[in-house]
């Protein structure tokens, strides 16, 4: 691993991570269910797997810039696979929207403010954005866990460390 950019370790992350997202989906026949919780595991470790080893090969100064710089260098990566991974695959299996426009259609029933006519041509549009929405959402989400478990591990591999300043 000591020579391995962690670049090509956020590609490595994220493919074990498709891997396995693609494995629960065959077992579970979708993503909705807590072994979904794997993926996550996966992407937090491989975060925290780069932060690791570039604290062990770094000669110069350990500071958050530069761990953040390391961190992001993974989880972009990452990121980038998981969402390219979410948007063919909510294209090539359907039954994703489909469900999630028979969920909504109760929903709107449920509440019973809605037409007929209404929850048909809501329905309609939730579907219509649906591969944009599932896209925009695994993009924020994944920065967004990326970037804090990069933060969390460089303060606590800083403050680990006797020689390194915050700057």
């Amino acid at each position: 691993m000591k020579n391995i950019s962690a670049t090509i370790k956020g590609l490595i992350t994220g493919v074990l991570m498709v891997a396995v997202s693609i494995g629960i989906y065959l077992i579970k026949a979708d993503f909705d269910n807590s072994l979904q919780y794997i993926t996550y595991a996966v992407y937090v470790a491989g975060i925290i797997l780069a932060l690791w080893d570039y604290k062990k090969r770094a000669t110069g100064s350990l500071t958050f810039k530069n761990y953040f710089t390391e961190g992001f260098k993974c989880f972009i990566v990452v990121t980038f696979l998981m969402v390219l991974f979410t948007f063919i695959f909510s294209k090539v299996d359907p039954s994703m929207k489909e469900q999630m426009g028979v969920n909504y259609r109760a929903d709107l029933v449920s509440k019973g403010n809605y037409t007929p006519a209404e929850i048909d041509s809501m329905v309609q549009k939730a579907k219509d954005y649906f591969n944009i929405m599932l896209t925009s959402m695994a993009i924020f989400g994944y920065l967004v866990i990326g970037a804090m478990v990069t933060v969390i591990t460089s303060l606590f591999l800083i403050k680990q460390s006797k020689t390194t300043t915050l700057v």
